[in-house]
């Protein structure tokens, strides 16, 4: 009867050995257990990269409350939106080939967007940039209102089904859809389904070898549940969903959603980062122009109140392509990012960050449920904080 602790044991001084061995900044780590002794988290996985090395790998709390399982470094991540700047990169990657432009017209390459009508009933004339942008107006319906669709298609054919939210061009409104529609041109333009051109041409020459929309058993192991915390006393209790909580999606019968599908981990996740702090290259391998990565994060939403939150971050950030941008600093985690910081969050608390001034990726992998404010949660800031203060002291 004593196997199991000891095998329990084990893994747990397997960890701690993977943890002690992996490259740390000062007080990064005293900040993310902070931010687990406050039950703001069960866990989570932290990763500072800078252009071509890993400065800090950090594990903290339980992947699994109930079998006290230890987080650790290779632990898998429902995403969420952090698919969206994925997506955004695919796109850009068939511009600089020459088989799109990002001002094209989405019906050019999905003739049945033509028919598409604004609420005022005129022609919708959508771009791809605004699909990048939140700023088409294409119907972004919930996911317990849309019908069972097995492709990027049916999808899209339902989402022309829908009334459109709002003129293009007019509002800033967070639309996931537009990123599955994104999805879908990738699809037509390259010949080839969307997942199969992420998988070989991003994730395989970037080594991202755990970024998926389909996890495999395997993978499925290593997904970290997910939380959701009583606000009064702190208690975390299983929300059913995606990955270790619930049905793990399926080729063929789930959608490779372009807004929010991916599984990944901390560490293939800041390779994707990294290819775009080097202005689109990663180990002497190009992926993306280098004019192309200034104009992903260049805010071109322009005055459009953008964010979705009820706080200043409105006017913090804009919009470049598939991305957040930092165009004022507050008192958040933008206060704590250059200007022109680039990144995207995720809907269970995830988050990744990419500051071309000071050289740094931070990559934070969390499974919060109610998690407050994506953008400007209290551990993205605890972790963004402790890590800009380490970077900025001189190495000794």
């Amino acid at each position: 009867m004593r196997f199991p602790r000891l095998l329990c044991c084990v893994a747990i001084a397997s960890a701690a050995l993977t943890a002690s061995a992996a490259p740390e900044l000062p007080g990064v780590a005293a900040a993310m257990q902070a931010t687990v002794d406050a039950h703001e988290v069960a866990g989570a996985v932290v990763v500072v990269a800078s252009k071509d090395a890993i400065l800090h790998v950090g594990t903290t709390g339980l992947a699994d409350i109930a079998d006290h399982k230890p987080m650790t470094p290779d632990a898998l991540f429902w995403i969420a939106s952090m698919t969206k700047p994925v997506t955004s990169t695919a796109i850009l990657m068939l511009q600089d080939e020459g088989k799109l432009n990002v001002s094209d017209p989405v019906a050019k390459y999905l003739p049945e967007f033509a028919a598409l009508k604004t609420p005022s009933g005129q022609p919708a004339n959508i771009t791809i940039k605004q699909l990048l942008t939140h700023t088409s107006g294409v119907a972004d319906p919930r996911a317990a209102a849309t019908p069972p669709v097995k492709n990027l298609h049916e999808l899209a054919a339902f989402l022309l089904t829908q009334p459109m939210q709002f003129e293009p061009g007019s509002t800033w409104r967070y639309t996931s859809s537009g990123f599955d529609v994104a999805g879908l041109i990738v699809e037509v333009v390259s010949g080839q389904p969307f997942e199969t051109f992420l998988q070989q041409r991003l994730f395989d020459p970037l080594g991202m070898t755990d970024t998926t929309f389909y996890p495999s058993d395997a993978q499925r192991l290593r997904i970290a549940h997910t939380y959701r915390a009583n606000p009064a006393t702190g208690a975390f209790t299983i929300q059913e969903g995606l990955g270790a909580n619930g049905p793990i999606p399926t080729k063929g019968e789930a959608v490779p959603h372009g807004g929010g599908g991916l599984f990944s981990t901390a560490r293939d996740y800041a390779r994707f980062g990294q290819m775009l702090l080097n202005s689109g290259t990663l180990d002497g391998r190009r992926y993306l122009r280098a004019d192309t990565c200034r104009a992903m994060a260049t805010v071109i939403t322009g005055d459009l109140p953008t964010g979705y939150t009820k706080t200043k971050l409105n006017h913090e950030l804009g919009w470049g392509l598939g991305v957040a941008v930092v165009h004022e600093q507050g008192a958040g985690v933008s206060g704590q990012l250059s200007l022109g910081s680039f990144g995207h969050p995720g809907a269970l608390g995830t988050a990744a960050w990419i500051d071309p001034v000071k050289g740094a990726v931070y990559i934070m992998m969390v499974q919060r449920a109610n998690m407050p404010d994506n953008f400007e949660n209290p551990p993205a800031l605890a972790f963004i904080r402790a890590a800009s203060a380490a970077l900025a002291k001189p190495a000794r």
